[in-house]
C-alpha cells in the first residue's frame, strides 16, 4: 500500500482521536463522549466535559481495565455490525436518567462510572458475557443482556426462560429501521420495557471460516424477503422479584415492525409501529399497568413512508403530534403538526433533533442537497430561524439550553458547545488533519437534476484526457454528494492515481425530494443504471477531459450491485468493474429493506427477476472483479458466490476475491488493501500507464 492507504488504515479512515457518541447529561452540565488518545490509537476511552468549568476528565481507559482484550460476545459483535461501529475499546455507553452516571460493556464485562470529580469506576457483576448495559434513573440498578436473557444488577434475571431473545433489537429493526436497542427503564427507575423476539420461524444463515476448517460453522436467524419476520412483542417487566409482567397490546400481525419505543417523563409508554410494506406508520401510547394502547397519529403514503427523517413521529410537550409528510408543493420532505403541514418546499427536513427555547431544533437542507443547516422551527407559525446556516454540513444536540453544534466544511470538522450563559467550549479533537483539501465540482445534470460530483487529479492540466472512475453508492436511504470533507478523501486519492472520479446520486437516493427518493418504487436496476449513464454523458459534454472510451466503475454493497450491473448490462458504456459485497439477487436480501421498495417477491416476481443479476451472467464481456467478505452477515457471501457460479457456468471469465473473516464493514485496514488491489485491476484493464 502507498502512504495514503497506510495512513487511512492506521487512522480508521481519519476517525481515531475524534470525539464521538457525544451526549449531554445532568441538565447539560456534563457532555459525555468517547475518544481515543490520538490519530493512530484505536481504543476509545470514556470522557466527560464539565461545561461549568471547561475541564475534560477521562473516566475509563479500556487498556487499564482489560490489558488483554478478549472476544466480544457474539450478540454484541453482530449489533456492532448493525450500527456500523468499528472502534475498539469502549464501543458505546448509556447514561442514567439523571445523566450523572454511565454504564458500558467491555469484552463481555460490565462497568459503571459516576462523573464526580475524577470519576468513580466500578465493575458490575454480570451473569455471563454481557452487553448493552443501561442504568436506571439514579444509577442504582443496571439492566443488561446475557445469553439472550435480560438481567438487572443488583438482582438477577427478569425475563422468562421461554426460548425467545429478550432485551435486544432483532435484525430488521437494527439494520433497517433505526432501532438498535431492546430495553428501556421507566422514568422512576423501577420498571423495564423490554422487547421479546421470537425468531424460531426464520431461516438460518450459516458462516464457515475456510481458513479454519477445524472450527464449527456459526449461524443466525435471517429475515429473507418474502419469508417470515421475527415475532416482536413488548413487555413491561417489574424486577421486584414477583415476576409480574404485562404485554403491550397492539395488532402486531398488521404492524409487525417496532421502529421506536420508550417512556415519556410522565411514565407513559410511546411506541412506533409499521405495517410490513411500511406504507403506514402509527404512533401509539400505552398504559404500562394494563398494556392497552391508543393511537396518537397515523402517517400513510401510497408507496412508503420515508424512514430517513429521524425523530418522527413524536408527541410534542403540549400533546400535539409531529409527523413527516410530503410538503403541499411536493418539493420537499416536511413536517406536520396534528396532520397539518408545517413546512414548505424551501425546507427539506432531515432530522428533528429536539426542542430549544420553546422551538423545534431541526436539521434540514435549504439551498443545496449537499449541505445541511440547523434551524429553529416554530410549531405554530412554521417560521424558521437559522442556528447554523453557513456552507457545509451542520448537526446539533441539545439539552436544557445547552447546544452542541457540529460543523463539517472545507476547513474540516468543528464541534462547539454553546452554554445558556453565552460561553463556547470545544471538546478536544485529537485526530490528525485530513490529507486532502478537496474541491469537488458539484453539478445538477440531466432532466431530473441529478446531483453529481467530479474530482480531478491535483495539478490536472486541462486538455489531458483522463479515464473515468465512477464511484457511487446509488441505493435508497443514502447520499454520496455532500459538503462533508471526510467523504472526499478516498475519491481524491483515486483521482490522483490518474482518474476523473465521478459520483452520482441517482434517483432513489436520499435527501433531494420525495419524487427523487420514490423513483425506485418497484424497481432498483433501471432507474439506477439509467441515471448513472445519463449523468456520465452529461458531465462528459461539459468537461471535455473525460475519456468515455475508458470508464471503470467501483462500489460496495448497493454500490457493488450497481458496478456489477453496469458491465453486465451496459458494456457499451462501462469497460471494467470492481463489485464489492453486491446483493446480486434481492430475493435473498432482508425483508424490511427490500420489501419497502420492491414489495413482496410472491406478489411481484417480475420485479425481483428484473433486478436480479444472475440471469445477466452469460452477457458478461468486460473485466469484472468480484469481492466478498466470508463473514458478511449483511450481504451474505452467497450473493457474490452465486453470481460467480453463474458466470463460471456460462463460461464468462472473471476474478473473485473471497476474504475469510471479513465482514461488511471491512475493518482493520481491509478496505485499503482492497483499494490497492482494485487500483492494479483498473490500471491493467483501462490501460493506465
Amino acid at each position: 500500500m502507498d502512504d495514503f492507504l497506510r495512513l487511512s488504515a492506521s487512522t480508521a479512515r481519519f476517525t481515531h482521536g475524534a470525539p464521538r457518541a457525544l451526549s449531554f447529561g445532568d441538565d447539560g452540565r456534563l457532555l459525555w463522549f468517547l475518544r481515543s488518545t490520538g490519530a493512530t490509537d484505536a481504543f476509545d476511552s470514556l470522557w466527560v466535559l464539565d461545561t461549568a468549568t471547561g475541564e475534560e476528565i477521562r473516566l475509563a481507559d479500556p487498556r487499564e481495565l482489560c490489558p488483554e482484550p478478549g472476544p466480544l460476545p457474539t450478540a454484541e459483535r453482530r449489533l456492532r455490525e448493525r450500527t456500523r461501529l468499528v472502534a475498539a475499546g469502549i464501543g458505546s455507553y448509556a447514561l442514567s436518567g439523571d445523566g450523572r452516571r454511565a454504564a458500558f460493556a467491555l469484552y463481555g464485562r460490565l462497568y459503571g462510572v459516576t462523573a464526580d470529580g475524577a470519576g468513580t469506576l466500578r465493575e458490575i457483576p454480570a451473569a455471563g458475557p454481557a452487553l448493552d448495559p443501561r442504568p436506571n434513573a439514579d444509577g442504582s440498578r443496571t439492566a443488561y443482556v446475557a445469553d439472550d436473557a435480560l438481567y438487572v444488577a443488583p438482582g438477577g434475571r427478569v425475563s422468562p426462560d421461554d426460548g425467545a431473545r429478550w432485551g435486544l433489537a432483532e435484525f430488521a429493526a437494527a439494520e433497517e429501521l433505526g432501532r438498535s436497542r431492546g430495553h428501556w427503564w421507566s422514568p422512576d427507575g423501577n420498571t423495564l420495557l423490554a422487547a421479546r423476539v421470537d425468531e424460531s420461524a426464520l431461516q438460518r444463515r450459516w458462516f464457515a471460516d475456510p481458513a479454519h476448517p477445524e472450527l464449527p460453522a456459526e449461524d443466525f436467524a435471517y429475515p429473507e424477503a418474502g419469508g417470515p419476520n421475527a415475532d416482536v412483542q413488548l413487555w413491561v417487566l417489574r424486577p421486584d422479584g414477583t415476576g409480574a409482567r404485562t404485554r403491550i397490546d397492539w395488532d402486531n400481525e398488521t404492524y409487525p415492525y417496532v421502529s421506536d419505543a420508550g417512556w415519556e417523563s410522565a411514565g407513559e409508554i410511546l411506541l412506533t409501529v409499521q405495517d410490513r410494506l411500511q406504507r403506514t406508520v402509527v404512533l401509539l401510547s400505552a398504559d404500562p399497568a394494563t398494556g392497552r394502547t391508543r393511537e396518537l397519529s397515523r402517517t400513510t403514503h401510497p408507496l412508503w413512508v420515508d424512514p430517513d427523517v429521524g425523530g418522527t413521529p413524536c408527541r410534542l410537550p403540549d400533546g400535539r403530534t409531529l409527523t413527516v409528510t410530503d410538503t403541499p408543493g411536493g418539493g420537499a420532505r416536511g413536517l406536520a403538526v396534528d396532520g397539518v403541514p408545517l413546512t414548505g418546499d424551501e425546507v427539506q427536513v432531515r432530522r428533528v433533533a429536539g426542542i430549544h427555547e420553546g422551538r423545534l431544533l431541526i436539521e434540514a437542507a435549504l439551498r443545496d442537497p449537499a449541505e445541511q443547516q440547523v434551524l429553529l422551527l416554530d410549531t405554530t407559525t412554521g417560521e424558521t430561524a437559522p442556528l447554523a446556516n453557513g456552507p457545509g454540513v451542520h448537526s446539533v444536540t441539545a439539552s436544557a439550553g445547552h447546544l452542541l453544534l457540529t460543523s463539517a466544511g472545507a476547513d474540516g470538522v468543528r464541534r462547539t458547545v454553546h452554554t445558556p450563559d453565552g460561553r463556547e467550549l470545544t471538546p478536544a479533537d485529537l485526530s490528525g488533519p485530513l490529507p486532502y483539501r478537496v474541491a469537488p465540482v458539484l453539478e445538477r445534470v440531466t432532466e431530473h437534476a441529478v446531483p453529481t460530483a467530479l474530482v480531478l487529479p491535483r495539478g490536472h492540466v486541462p486538455g489531458r484526457r483522463l479515464p473515468v472512475l465512477m464511484d457511487s453508492y446509488g441505493g435508497p436511504g443514502a447520499q454520496d454528494i455532500t459538503a462533508d470533507p471526510r467523504r472526499w478523501q478516498h475519491r481524491q486519492w483515486w483521482a490522483d492515481q490518474g482518474f476523473a472520479v465521478v459520483t452520482v446520486d441517482n434517483r432513489g437516493t436520499a435527501y433531494v425530494s420525495p419524487a427523487h427518493t420514490h423513483a425506485m418504487y418497484r424497481g432498483f436496476s433501471q432507474v439506477t443504471l439509467d441515471d448513472q449513464v445519463a449523468a456520465l454523458h452529461a458531465l462528459a459534454a461539459r468537461h471535455g477531459d473525460l475519456d468515455l472510451g475508458r470508464v471503470g466503475i467501483r462500489g460496495w454493497s448497493y454500490g457493488g450491485y450497481l458496478s456489477a450491473m453496469a458491465v453486465l448490462r451496459r458494456p457499451d458504456v462501462f469497460h471494467a468493474a470492481a463489485a464489492g459485497a453486491a446483493p446480486t439477487d434481492f430475493r435473498q436480501y432482508d425483508t424490511a429493506y427490500t420489501e419497502r421498495y420492491l414489495g413482496l417477491p410472491q406478489d411481484h416476481p417480475d420485479v425481483y427477476e428484473r433486478d436480479s443479476l444472475l440471469p445477466d451472467a452469460p452477457k458478461l464481456s468486460r473485466p469484472l472483479l468480484l469481492v466478498t467478505g466470508l463473514a458478511d452477515d449483511n450481504v451474505h457471501p452467497s450473493h457474490t458466490l452465486r453470481l460467480s457460479q453463474a458466470l463460471t457456468d456460462a463460461g464468462r471469465p472473471h476474478q473473485l476475491l473471497a476474504l475469510p473473516g471479513v465482514t461488511h464493514m471491512t475493518p482493520n485496514g481491509t478496505r485499503e488493501k482492497i483499494m490497492a488491489l482494485e487500483l492494479e485491476f483498473f490500471r491493467r484493464e483501462l490501460g493506465l500507464a
